[in-house]
């Protein structure tokens, strides 16, 4: 617990003593992988088959959503000569597993820490560069729905959870992230431009309210239907 201290109060302390980055991201993908599925699966039935196909689902979705989420934010900013190292919030990941046991998914699972001489058109792309991994993941997942229902390959029923909570996780992780306030990549991304803060925003909302189940039942039904 003293090290998730000093990493998330002492900058200098984490550019000057990185730590292996591999298994920080992977403390973040289990983390958020088990507290989804918890949540998914209600306590009442963690001793059931129901939590391994959970367990399955968050894995694809919730962790890799968060994963990606972070190398995006990394690599974008070590394109632009910065020095970026993700660190995972310890005390957040243990914390988010108890608070899962509520039914509640809270993640703030760490965060990409990064210093240069950069602009503010580079730091907004930085932030941005989460948001739109997580926007493009939901379009992916979306699409990848659609052959999904109409083959009907072996383990579809998994398939298609994986694909339909894919869609809406990622929609929503990416909106949620536009907020423009505070810690937010949103705060970020509004300093910077706010026209592409408009278009990331709307995005976000298409995917995520706008295209509703209904909606999307019927689409796949038409898709089904024509081909």
């Amino acid at each position: 617990m003293g090290d998730a201290v000093r990493d998330f109060t002492s900058i200098d302390d984490i550019f000057s003593r990185p730590r292996d980055e591999n298994i920080e991201l992977l403390k973040m993908w289990a983390g958020t992988t088990l507290a989804f599925s918890i949540v998914q699966t209600g306590t009442s039935n963690l001793l059931s088959s129901m939590f391994f196909v959970n367990l399955i689902v968050a894995a694809v979705v919730a962790g890799v959503a968060f994963v990606l989420h972070e190398l995006a934010h990394r690599v974008v900013a070590r394109s632009y000569g910065a020095e970026a190292h993700f660190i995972a919030n310890d005390r957040w990941l243990l914390l988010s597993v108890a608070i899962s046991f509520l039914g509640l998914f809270i993640a703030a699972p760490g965060a990409v820490w990064h210093r240069g001489l950069l602009t503010m058109r580079q730091s907004g792309i930085i932030a941005l560069a989460g948001p739109v991994t997580n926007l493009v993941l939901s379009v992916l997942f979306l699409l990848l729905l659609f052959p999904v229902v109409l083959l009907r390959p072996p383990f579809v029923d998994l398939l298609v959870t994986i694909c339909y909570v894919g869609f809406r996780f990622n929609a929503w992780i990416g909106l949620f992230n536009m907020i423009p306030a505070g810690p937010f990549d949103g705060a970020k991304v509004l300093a910077w431009d706010w026209r592409v803060f408009a278009v990331t925003v709307a995005v976000g909302i298409g995917l995520s309210f706008l295209l509703s189940d209904n909606l999307l039942f019927t689409l796949l039904q038409t898709f089904v239907r024509l081909l």
